[in-house]
Order: structure tokens, then sequence, then C-alpha cells
């Protein structure tokens, strides 16, 4: 029998906190975070980290178990994810996943693999000489434009994976996001999923949005982003996280707090857009708006679309 698994998906600020406690207590489960900068330690108000009082005596896993200086891989989190997920079963209790990092998810819930293309240095060479001349950011504008799903799961600075994406596509003629599409169809996950999407209507959410970055100013994401540029890791993962690298500029004396602020606000709208992008194309989600009721009747829809969908009711 395939063991049971929950994911909980959404871009950030919709609701996938509170939802993923609520459900833990309803069905019986333990929660690993699939965000791939909650890992770090002493990062707490920019990745909007749960705090113990919200977790309400539910179990955490993947939370504060790396220092920021640590690099921190997608093979890294499938393996420790895996385990966790075993472990969760073995006691009789429901694993749930919550998250925004997509291919962090995927690399658990499925075979994530891109069939591999042959390597063509001079394409590589072309594409990386770009890179070095004319920023990161134009190679994944460049990328953007042949394949936007690609590009949603890719960050500017990976300059790496976005080269190799690239390359894919002037090799081979063919679509990264689609190739990988058209193997997902065939493919069936290694689990017993309950896989749950929230969605939210895109005005509301850019509000949510915006009013969370003017929180975390009050609360001191700051005084975490001058600690952690003081750490002398400006070419680590966890400095390029979308909440610290947008006030780097700010605390350097390049531009106002006010260009900072609207600058992680703008930041971050377009990772939320990214990541719906990134759900809606490459997985099978079961898609819940948040803002068409109460939370409560939402919730009551996902909880009853969960016990279902993993036959669990009878343990409730």
């Amino acid at each position: 029998m395939k063991e049971k698994l929950v994911v909980i998906v959404g871009p950030t600020a919709v609701g996938k906190t509170k939802t993923s406690v609520e459900l833990a207590k309803a069905i019986n489960g333990e929660i690993i975070s699939g965000d791939s900068m909650q890992v770090y330690r002493g990062l707490d108000i920019g990745t909007a980290k749960i705090t113990e009082d919200e977790m309400e005596g539910i179990p955490h896993y993947m939370i504060d178990i790396k220092d920021p200086s640590e690099p921190f891989s997608v093979a890294e989190f499938q393996e420790k994810a895996k385990e966790l997920i075993s472990m969760i079963n073995n006691k009789g209790k429901i694993p749930i996943i919550v998250g925004g990092t997509g291919l962090y998810i995927r690399s658990v819930t499925h075979h994530y693999e891109f069939s591999e293309a042959n390597k063509n240095n001079k394409i590589r060479d072309n594409l990386q000489k770009k890179a070095e001349s004319e920023g990161p950011d134009a190679l994944h504008s460049e990328l953007m434009s042949i394949d936007p799903v690609r590009a949603a799961d890719i960050h500017p600075n990976n300059v790496h994976r976005v080269i190799r994406a690239l390359e894919i596509y002037y090799e081979t003629g063919s679509i990264p996001s689609k190739e990988q599409k058209n193997m997902q169809d065939k493919e069936e996950s290694t689990y017993n999923l309950a896989l749950v999407g929230l969605t939210m209507e895109r005005e509301k959410l850019y509000q949510r949005i915006n009013a969370r970055v003017d929180l975390m100013i009050k609360s001191g994401v700051i005084e975490e982003a001058e600690w952690l540029l003081q750490q002398d890791i400006t070419n680590s993962l966890a400095a390029k996280a979308i909440g610290y690298k947008e006030l780097f500029p700010y605390l350097t004396g390049e531009i106002s707090l006010e260009e900072s602020i609207e600058l992680l606000k703008r930041n971050s709208r377009r990772y939320a857009k990214r990541q719906f992008t990134w759900f809606n194309n490459q997985m099978d989600v079961q898609w819940f708006s948040m803002d068409e009721s109460s939370f409560q009747k939402k919730f009551i829809e996902i909880r009853h679309f969960v016990e279902g969908k993993l036959d669990i009711s009878e343990n409730v």
C-alpha cells in the first residue's frame, strides 16, 4: 500500500499556514515545511515562518535546520522529506507538506527528471557571456519569453539552471516544461496523495501581500536583513531570498527605505504569480478559492476532499 500524504500549496499570503494547522488537528496530522527558506535559522520574519503559538501543538519539521551560510538543495529536501513521510505514517499519523516552493514539493510527490539533452559547450558559453555582460535578469527574461512555466520555476539569480533550460531549448528545439508535462501526464505519484491548492482573487491576494510586507517591516525584518548582511554571505541561497535582498540596497545606502519596501512588495507579488503559474501547470492540484466564503465553510470542503481522497474519515 502507498503511504498517505497531504500537500497544501499555493501562492504566498494565501492562508496555507492556518489551513494546514486546522487540517492537522482534524485528521491527526503532522506538518513538514515545503519552503526552501524556512530551513534557515534566524530568518523568521522575512520567510513568514510559523510561530510556536501558531503551531498549536502540532509537530512541525524542516524548519530551522540550517545556518544561512549553508547550502540547501532539492536533493537534500527530497531525501529528508521522504524519511519524515515514512516516519509520520509509521506513527499512524498523516504527513502534511505545506509550502510554496514547487520544485521541492514535486521532487517528493513524483520523480522529477528532465530528459538530458546533449551538452553544447558553444551554446552554454554564449549564454554565460550574455549573463556576464547583461546580467542574470536579461537571461531569465529570455527564458521567460520562450518557456514562462519553466522560468517561473527558476530564480533569476540561479544562472546555472537558467542556462541549462535555454541550452535544452536551443539544442533540441523542445520547450522544457512541455516535455516535462508530457511525462507527468503518464506518471502517478509514489504516494496516496491528496494535493490541495489554495487560491484567491488576484487583487485581494496582492492586498494581503502588501499588508504582510508592512507588518514584516514593523516586526523587525530590517534587523534580520541587517544581521544577514553582516554575515558576509551575499552569494548564499539565504541571502537571495525575497524579503531580504530587497532591503540590502537600503542598508548599504543605495536607495531609500520607501523604495526598498516598494521593491519588496513588487517582488513578492511577482513571486506569488510565478507560484500559481508553476503549480497550475506542473501538478494535478484540486484548487480551493479562499475568498468566496468564511474560512470555516471553505475548510470543511478541504477536509472532506482530503478525507475522501485518502479514505481516512473513519480515523477522525
